[in-house]
């Protein structure tokens, strides 16, 4: 099965990830990299690894960018395995899709991680599973707020082995784009019919309780109090991002309540 994958992977600046998520890779006959022109070393890193393939794409968005490369990325295998550049395959993984032997019906498989704070592993997070392995001509992808989401054609199926993620970028590269993430989650809440909004992000809009609710699931509902600082390091992360969506969705009430001031 492995010989039939092409793992795929968007980066930007990822010279702080991109070396060990390449270096789970190394069974791949070939690794495609669509990069929206990095100024830091990250061309280098990949450049060390003879299993890569780059292409430099403008950045417009998440979706656009994945469908470039399905489209236009030349990847000839018919499955492709969708990576971030802080995702880094396990063995025990690795060792589950080589022994696959998908049904012609199946489009995809479904895949949880494990999240890590610095390289160590928490005993839970909010990152839910995702569909990353995929055939390549069953599947597209589209915005959702600040993420993209893949349209599958066909069922998925669920694979037990699971992915490290582990993002070692400066916590100011997180600020930073977590402001840009949480504008575009307001503007999707907002945009939405409350009546299809599933109860969490009810929660969400409503903006008095989600900030502190997040922090203490995380800390206790997910169990990170036991896993020190790194645990509390997630649960303040996870409670400060909401608390910057509470802030885009206060000022937008506030900008909506000057504009109807005569």
């Amino acid at each position: 099965m492995l010989n039939h994958i092409t793992p795929l992977i968007l980066t930007c600046n990822e010279a702080a990830n991109i070396g060990r998520s390449l270096a789970s890779l190394t069974w791949a006959k070939e690794v495609v990299v669509i990069d929206s022109f990095s100024s830091d070393e990250t061309l280098e890193v990949v450049a060390a690894s003879a299993n890569t393939r780059v292409i430099q794409h403008d950045f417009d968005s998440f979706s656009d960018q994945l469908n470039f490369a399905l489209r236009d990325g030349g990847i000839s295998t018919e499955w492709v395995l969708r990576l971030d550049a802080d995702h880094i395959l396990t063995q025990p993984l690795i060792d589950e899709i080589s022994a696959l032997d998908p049904a012609a019906d199946v489009a995809g498989y479904r895949i949880a991680f494990t999240y890590c704070i610095h390289g160590r592993a928490l005993r839970g997070s909010l990152y839910p599973p995702d569909v990353v392995l995929y055939r390549r001509d069953r599947a597209s992808y589209h915005e959702d707020g600040h993420c993209e989401r893949i349209s599958l054609r066909g069922p998925e199926r669920p694979l037990r082995g699971r992915i490290r993620h582990d993002d070692r970028k400066p916590i100011a590269h997180w600020l930073a784009s977590q402001g840009r993430y949480m504008a575009r989650e307001r503007d999707k809440l907002l945009a939405a019919d409350r009546r299809d909004l599933d109860w969490r992000d009810r929660i969400r809009l409503n903006r008095r309780f989600a900030p502190l609710l997040v922090f203490f699931y995380c800390l206790f509902g997910k169990g990170l109090i036991l896993d020190g600082a790194p645990g509390l390091f997630y649960a303040f992360q996870r409670g400060l991002a909401e608390h910057l969506l509470a802030l885009y969705l206060l000022e937008r009430e506030l900008q909506d309540e000057q504009n109807r001031s005569p």
